[in-house]
């Protein structure tokens, strides 16, 4: 065998001085890798950065705090500025309705003033009539028309006038019926059975009563000529 050979383990040993260099060598990798992980802002980031807790400094918390003041502070206000618009509703009414209330009063007062001064109401006089031919007729006219009989006071009068010359006492003793035992009588010169036919509810059964004569008549000329209106002559 050759001189010149070397040892089989004898090659792959390493003497101080490759150690050195290889360690060496290392360190420069390993600082270069550690300086290509540094970002332009100088400002090392890790791996466990995303994940790490959030930390507030003393200043936003203060910020935070004063915040949360200013909040309530706000709704302290909105809530005073209700309660006084509220307030002032109230009063608002409690005031309106105070002034209904006197006006209310005042209204009344006013009223019961009135009241008082006005004058009594004096009771509605009864309508009369003179104890004469013309009172006579004019009663029998209203009587007359409260019963819906027909006749004017110019036809009562003027048959009146032929009949009796207006004495309510008259009486005819001389013509048919004074012979046949029922005289005319009265102002009209109606026969007893006429009167009791013919008389108006409301008037004297008196056949010498003047108003009730001639209403009685007045109805029986109704009811046979129309109204006494028609009649100008013995009837």
């Amino acid at each position: 065998m050759s001189q010149n050979t070397p040892a089989q383990g004898r090659g792959r040993a390493l003497t101080k001085t490759h150690k050195l260099s290889l360690a060496g060598v290392a360190g420069l990798g390993a600082a270069a890798l550690a300086i290509s992980l540094v970002p332009g802002g100088g400002q090392t980031t890790t791996a466990d950065s995303a994940t790490a807790p959030v930390v507030y400094d003393e200043q936003h918390i203060k910020d935070v705090k004063a915040s949360v003041t200013d909040q309530l502070a706000g709704a302290s206000l909105k809530a005073e500025a209700a309660a006084a618009k509220q307030k002032a509703a109230a009063e608002t009414d409690a005031k309106k309705s105070d002034a209904e209330k006197k006006a209310t009063e005042e209204r009344g007062t006013e009223s019961t003033s009135r009241s008082a001064e006005r004058a009594p109401v004096q009771p509605v006089a009864e309508k009369t009539y003179a104890n004469n031919l013309d009172g006579w007729i004019r009663e029998s006219l209203d009587i007359m028309k409260k019963n819906d009989i027909p006749g004017s006071y110019y036809w009562l009068h003027k048959n009146i006038m032929r009949e009796s010359s207006g004495n309510p006492k008259a009486i005819n003793n001389w013509d048919i019926n004074a012979i046949n035992g029922i005289p005319s009588k009265g102002l009209l010169q109606v026969i007893p059975p006429t009167f009791e036919a013919y008389h108006v509810s409301g008037t004297p059964k008196d056949i010498y009563d003047p108003v009730a004569n001639i209403v009685a008549a007045a109805n029986y000329a109704a009811d046979r000529y129309g109204s006494i209106d028609n009649v100008d002559g013995p009837y």
